[in-house]
């Protein structure tokens, strides 16, 4: 594998709005990200990632955009961008940015020039059809819900294609000029010094501009729009060839991060192998695992066994094509810890243990804000405490499927997004030390006792093994076999027990958890050494023997 600055490299996701308030409105900003880069560094974090700062009017936290060529006000300004990008250099942190490519915002001038005449170029930029009989074109659903299709203002029988909200309107890859101006924005922030994209929602490019009726796939006679997706994969891939070529390869340095859901086997090469379409995906298998239905209230809960299966499913089929970014959580799925982790375990020890399968996974991982101090999920009392557009709808349809409101609240409090965007917890003071106004968000109820400052003055707290793990990815002696080393796994004691290997030339790094409520052990035929544990009373090695007790987790070296 030809070798890139990104690897053996520990990513961090920032959501702004919920980082850091500078300026205390209640609100994240760029400032507050510029004073905590000595924070992140202290971490070990080389690469930021950070969630869509672009101008845009949030009904989609940013995700609608109606400028790509600026920074909204409630961020900062380009300067203090620019300034980001200079004191991040000096530390030798990377930004990558947000990009969303299906769909713009319906404030964007292109889509305001479509509305006021459809004969103009710009409304050629997006999907706009008759209705049939009064109805929408077809029978398609977007992910938030209700159909793809609503009226384009000022015209009776006109309708635009928006595969998530009625804000955010599709944008028609097949026209070439629309095509250009996605790639004068991508060279646009690549020749600022950025130094990658993460890409938005890539996959939903893949259409067929007939937009057909569908077999129904729920109750309401709809059919969700990733049917088309998958059956325009071959278009998707072409699209995206035409921008890798017109964008990154023309700056060598950058890396391309794609979100795509359900990534085929035979097509996995395609993504990321020797001249992929992009550097690396997300391995969202866990996630897909659980969202194995169209609502939230149909999703499952996923026992260790099942979790271990969906991740390791996608190393095993990485292994010989190319690099994922494990992850247990991110802006669009609620806290990891609370989610993936039995009861028993949603703890200290259970953070700590999930912290280590996931970073010496092969690949380049990502953690979210958070992740290093273990946040959870935060309890909200009432829908009016939610803010994302899919929690509410998600809400709705659990009342319209029969389910009272307090156990529509229940799942909410499982499953919503909201969970992620919570402000990030710096101490335990009234607002966490996010800002001195009251949040744009509910603070989580976990902050006396989960948060940064506790934690920095702990030796043995999570964040201080973050730490550890994340240096440990970076030592010379582990470094090589933990970045390109092959991922095996091994034999569970049982089926609570998450179990693997990294295979590299000159020595083999194991990883063992035990999330279940008895002990385990191995007996190996070899000498080893123990690097790291998430308590040191949990494990126990006698010779060549490892006593594992219930909630253990440790990695150990065995030299060839």
């Amino acid at each position: 594998m030809e070798k890139k600055w990104w690897h053996g490299k520990v990513a961090y996701q920032i959501y702004p709005k919920s980082f850091l308030d500078s300026n205390n409105d209640g609100i994240g900003d760029l400032g507050g990200i510029i004073q905590k880069l000595d924070y992140l560094h202290d971490l070990g974090i080389e690469i930021l990632w950070l969630s869509p700062i672009y101008p845009s009017p949030f009904y989609d936290q940013g995700y609608d955009i109606k400028d790509y060529y600026d920074i909204d006000p409630t961020f900062g300004t380009m300067q203090d961008f620019d300034l980001l990008l200079e004191k991040a250099k000096k530390l030798n942190i990377k930004i990558v940015m947000d990009l969303v490519l299906n769909h713009c915002s319906i404030e964007h001038i292109w889509f305001k020039k479509a509305c006021l005449d459809v004969n103009l170029k710009e409304a050629s930029y997006f999907y706009i059809r008759e209705g049939k009989n009064g109805q929408p074109p077809n029978n398609q659903r977007a992910c938030f819900g209700g159909s793809v299709w609503d009226k384009l203002p000022n015209h009776d029988n006109l309708y635009y294609a928006h595969f998530f909200t009625k804000e955010q309107p599709d944008l028609n890859w097949f026209n070439a000029d629309l095509r250009a101006e996605m790639y004068k924005i991508v060279n646009f922030w690549l020749d600022k010094g950025v130094s990658g994209f993460r890409i938005d929602a890539i996959m939903c490019i893949a259409k067929d501009p007939n937009f057909p009726m569908y077999e129904s796939d729920s109750e309401d006679g709809t059919c969700s729009h990733l049917r088309m997706n998958k059956e325009n994969i071959k278009v998707a891939y072409d699209f995206i060839r035409d921008l890798r070529d017109n964008t990154f390869k023309k700056h060598k340095d950058s890396i391309a991060i794609a979100e795509a859901f359900g990534v085929l086997d035979e097509d996995l090469s395609i993504f990321i192998g020797d001249d992929g379409l992009f550097d690396c995906i997300f391995d969202f298998s866990a996630r897909e695992a659980v969202a194995s239905y169209h609502s939230f209230y149909g999703y499952k809960m996923l026992s260790v066994k099942e979790y271990k299966d969906a991740i390791f499913s996608m190393q095993k089929r990485s292994n010989n094509t190319g690099f994922v970014c494990p992850l247990f959580e991110n802006h669009d799925e609620p806290r990891g810890v609370s989610t993936y982790l039995p009861k028993a375990w949603q703890n200290d020890i259970g953070a700590k243990a999930l912290a280590l399968i996931t970073l010496f996974l092969r690949g380049m991982p990502f953690l979210f804000q958070g992740s290093e101090i273990g946040m959870q999920n935060t309890k909200f009392e009432s829908i009016d405490e939610f803010d994302d557009i899919l929690s509410k709808n998600e809400y709705k349809n659990s009342l319209e499927h029969g389910l009272t409101k307090e156990l529509a609240l229940d799942i909410l409090n499982v499953h919503a997004r909201d969970h992620g965007r919570t402000p990030m917890l710096w101490d335990d003071s009234e607002y966490a030390a996010f800002s001195t106004h009251k949040p744009w968000m509910k603070v989580s109820s976990f902050k006396d006792k989960i948060n940064v400052k506790a934690q920095l003055e702990d030796k043995n707290s999570i964040l201080n093994f973050y730490k550890t793990l994340i240096a440990l990815k970076k030592d010379e002696r582990f470094n090589s076999c933990l970045t390109y080393g092959d991922f095996v796994e091994i034999e569970s004691r049982s089926d609570d027990t998450i179990a693997y290997k990294r295979e590299g030339s000159y020595i083999d790094i194991y990883v063992i958890a035990n999330l279940g409520l008895s002990d385990i052990s191995y007996t190996f035929d070899f000498n080893f050494d123990i690097i790291i544990s998430n308590d040191l009373s949990l494990v126990l090695k006698d010779k060549n023997t490892l006593y594992i007790k219930r909630g253990g987790a440790l990695a150990f070296v065995h030299k060839k």
